[in-house]
């Protein structure tokens, strides 16, 4: 079950954080600042604007915004500190502690991460990014109930802006604990929301060949493998693909890809050697 959910760009599913393939990431905006964690839009009130924002929340905004840059490019350490900094100039700042979790969560460290999350939507309990990511957290500790709850809250709102990364993030869950129906069809709904993502396409591909619905995962697998996102796991996997519908000559370019491609990989030893799995 565990090879459904793919190690992408040579990442493992539950590490895949450091390529931030399934949290979300504060959503900051200089013009628009939603210093009460709320949107002004369709309420009928006046615009939000920049010379609306408290001062100290405007210094907390701009500590996050470095912290983000830091988290992005791994310097957990700084990004830290300068959340401390934030949270120091606003300590209702809903959108620190949700950053904190996730670096907590990149280390490893799950109770300070829950805590920060958890603390992040005591301030805004109808945030939906907030709703997410302690969502993601809490399926990387197997407590998939809980995780399900989560995603579901965050998918009920109507203008929540992730659809796609929710929907994919349920689907990996629900396989990951057994529920690979139910996994099967929250990774359409993603599907459906964000057609180009890479790990939807092999996770559905993957799903479909294992419980022998070869033409239909012969078309995720293919179209992931056209695209420049191909790895040596979508190339092996079409490889397969490919196999079971005896196309031999789609199988055989393929393989020369992958053998080409990533001479090195555990999938091209395997394709050398024939290890099909039948």
């Amino acid at each position: 079950m565990d090879r459904i959910v793919t190690r992408w760009l040579n990442l493992s599913p539950w590490m895949a954080l450091s390529a931030l393939a399934f949290i979300v990431l504060p959503g900051i905006s200089g013009c628009a600042a939603r210093f009460d964690g709320l949107s002004a839009s369709g309420s009928g009130a006046e615009m939000v604007t920049e010379s609306d924002e408290p001062d100290a929340r405007k210094r907390a905004r701009i500590r996050l915004e470095l912290a983000v840059g830091y988290f992005e490019n791994g310097q957990t350490a700084i990004a830290l500190d300068e959340l401390k900094q934030s949270i120091a100039a606003d300590s209702g700042y809903a959108e620190a502690y949700s950053l904190r979790g996730l670096i907590y969560m990149r280390l490893n460290d799950w109770r300070l991460s829950e805590e920060s999350f958890r603390r992040a939507l005591a301030i805004n309990p109808r945030d939906s990014n907030f709703m997410h990511n302690l969502g993601w957290l809490l399926c990387q500790q197997a407590r998939y109930t809980q995780a399900e709850q989560l995603f579901s809250q965050a998918l009920s709102n109507p203008q929540y802006g992730e659809r796609a990364k929710t929907w994919r993030a349920l689907g990996l869950c629900q396989v990951r604990a057994g529920q690979l129906a139910e996994g099967e069809q929250s990774l359409f709904k993603s599907y459906e929301f964000d057609a180009g993502n890479p790990i939807t396409s092999y996770n559905l591909a993957v799903l479909l060949f294992q419980r022998g619905d070869f033409v239909r995962a012969q078309f995720y697998a293919r179209r992931l493998n056209n695209s420049e996102l191909a790895n040596a796991e979508s190339l092996w996997l079409g490889v397969r693909v490919e196999r079971k519908l005896q196309n031999r000559d789609a199988m055989m370019q393929l393989g020369a890809q992958l053998a080409k491609r990533f001479p090195k990989s555990n999938e091209a030893e395997a394709y050398q050697r024939g290890a099909f799995d039948d």
